[in-house]
């Protein structure tokens, strides 16, 4: 519903027209009535009405001060003017005010105000429509935009080489002033995938998303920015052939500050591999393929780097040597779901394996049978409901992994996971289809989580679980999902540095004020009384030590 305000000195005119327009019926809604402007102005300011209904003769501040001043803070405020002035200067003036309507309060019935009324409602309508029309025809040619150069830069990299003057005119095309002038080719890769994923609807609105922002970035530069795939995107920077400018500074200053675009407006990470300034023709399709293929080299780099291309020199051991040592740690870890002994060690292993250089193919082998095998175990012992399908999916997590860190922070989750399913399930159930959503909760801590949802992927009608799971567990499966994450989030305030706000966002919590009333809830005292309570015993044991 719109908002309206009424300002007028007569009070019997206000009380009037409150109780005789039809307020909800007009679509309305009366959002405050003041008996001058300047009382009405500072209510604006606070929160502007869609509708604006003034006497023009009021003490502080009279009516048409009082519209030019609304109209500058909401050009789009609609205006009628209710006054005991018939003379024309007044009328005049509130022509150049845009005021749609002039009414006299001398010969005023309410029902005239009443289609007036109608008129700014349809009038705002009208606009809203156009507003929406606009938008979406703005989105179907960005859109567009986006689909042609996600056709054209994979079409650049993949097909035989195009002759110069082609390339330069559909470079141009995309707005890169290539003409006489040198491309230096980037490849920028999100650093973590999967997790960007859970919180976007589909990969086309990813997709769309991060090509935004980079574009708002490189805007303002001889730059622009190619999705070629859901990883990747292809950024190339137009520089003049002189040696005035460092295009390859100049280039880093930009990625920066796209890195820092991205964290601020997506909370999302990427890192950039840079190739070498060259001209648009088959040297530059060259370069972009290179850059597609340093997949070895993004392997081993840490979130948000931003590095040069370079030849990949890998270490000649073999991963599988140690897959014995390894996996004894895993399991035991698991066996007694000592979660903080866990992190350590996948920690300590991605150091061992970078230090190495092992290929990226073989420690991605390495990790998907550790923990294949550790799920086997375990189905044995009725932690994990088995089967080909989640082993597939698995098999598919690998594939799209491109870092080390990724795939360290990929098989932590699933090893924890598989601690809480040992724990849960000894305990508790011995359901399948409750075990299996203890392991879906596990694994998306960091996500919202419905019951709809959990429901769907079990195949199980929302309601029978429900029910079967309070049955199995005494608990309702919310409770549990909160409980669950507040367990994870004493863990968080425990074991790291991280601010009440972050934590809050890595449990999948926008609203902070809601995930501290969730925690006091189930630990009876806030994150920060419950930090604070940790230090002084960690202080006082200390204390006692020292005594000793």
């Amino acid at each position: 519903m719109y908002k309206v305000m009424l300002v007028d000195d007569d009070y019997p005119v206000l009380e009037l027209l409150a109780e005789a327009i039809p307020w909800s019926e007009l679509g309305l809604t009366l959002a405050g009535a003041y008996e001058n402007g300047s009382a009405a102005l500072e209510a604006a300011e606070r929160d502007m009405p869609d509708i604006l209904v003034t006497d023009i003769g009021m003490p502080k501040m009279d009516g048409l001060e009082l519209i030019r001043r609304a109209k500058e803070r909401s050009p789009s405020l609609r205006v009628a003017i209710l006054s005991c002035h018939g003379e024309f200067e007044y009328a005049k003036r509130a022509m150049t005010l845009q005021v749609q309507d002039y009414l006299l309060k001398d010969t005023l019935d309410p029902d005239d105000l009443t289609p007036v009324l109608a008129r700014l409602v349809a009038s705002l309508d009208e606009e809203r429509r156009l507003r929406l029309e606009q938008r979406r025809l703005r989105h179907m040619v960005d859109r567009s935009r986006e689909a042609m150069r996600e056709k054209w830069v994979q079409s650049a990299a993949q097909q035989p080489p195009l002759r110069t003057e082609t390339w330069v005119d559909e470079l141009e095309s995309f707005g890169l002033p290539a003409t006489g002038r040198i491309v230096l080719p980037v490849v920028g890769a999100l650093d973590d995938l999967r997790s960007a994923r859970g919180r976007f609807v589909s990969d086309d609105v990813l997709r769309f998303a991060v090509t935004n922002v980079i574009d708002e970035v490189t805007g303002s530069v001889d730059a622009v920015a190619f999705p070629y795939s859901s990883r990747e995107w292809i950024v190339l920077h137009a520089f003049r052939p002189t040696l005035a400018v460092n295009g390859y500074d100049e280039a880093r200053k930009v990625l920066e500050r796209v890195q820092d675009a991205l964290r601020r407006t997506l909370k999302l990470s990427m890192s950039f591999l840079v190739g070498e300034l060259c001209e648009p023709n088959e040297k530059l399709k060259t370069g972009m393929r290179s850059l597609l293929n340093g997949a070895g080299q993004r392997f081993y780099m840490r979130p948000g780097d931003i590095a040069s291309l370079r030849p990949v020199r890998y270490g000649d051991g073999d991963v599988f040597a140690h897959y014995d040592e390894a996996i004894e740690a895993f399991r035991e870890c698991v066996m007694k779901r000592d979660s903080e002994r866990l992190t350590r060690n996948a920690a300590a292993w991605a150091e061992r394996i970078r230090e190495a250089a092992y290929r990226p193919e073989a420690v991605k082998d390495w990790a998907l049978k550790l923990l294949l095998d550790i799920r086997l175990k375990h189905q044995a012992l009725h932690a994990f409901r088995g089967g080909a399908r989640s082993a597939d999916s698995l098999h598919k997590d690998v594939a799209e992994i491109g870092s080390l860190l990724e795939l360290r922070d990929w098989l932590t989750g699933h090893l924890l996971a598989a601690a809480d399913a040992v724990k849960e399930g000894g305990a508790r159930t011995q359901r399948a289809e409750v075990l299996e959503a203890f392991e879906y909760v596990a694994l998306r801590l960091d996500q919202r989580i419905g019951l709809e949802e959990v429901a769907e992927h079990l195949h199980l009608n929302a309601s029978y679980f429900s029910r079967l799971f309070k049955k199995e567990t005494g608990e309702t499966f919310i409770e549990y999902v909160i409980r669950t994450k507040m367990e994870r989030a004493k863990e968080l305030l425990d074991q790291t540095s991280h601010p009440v706000v972050k934590i809050s966002e890595l449990l999948g919590y926008d609203n902070q004020s809601y995930f501290i009333k969730l925690f006091r809830g189930v630990t009876g005292m806030t994150p920060v009384d419950y930090r604070n309570r940790g230090a002084g015993e960690r202080a006082n044991g200390a204390a006692k030590e020292e005594a000793r």
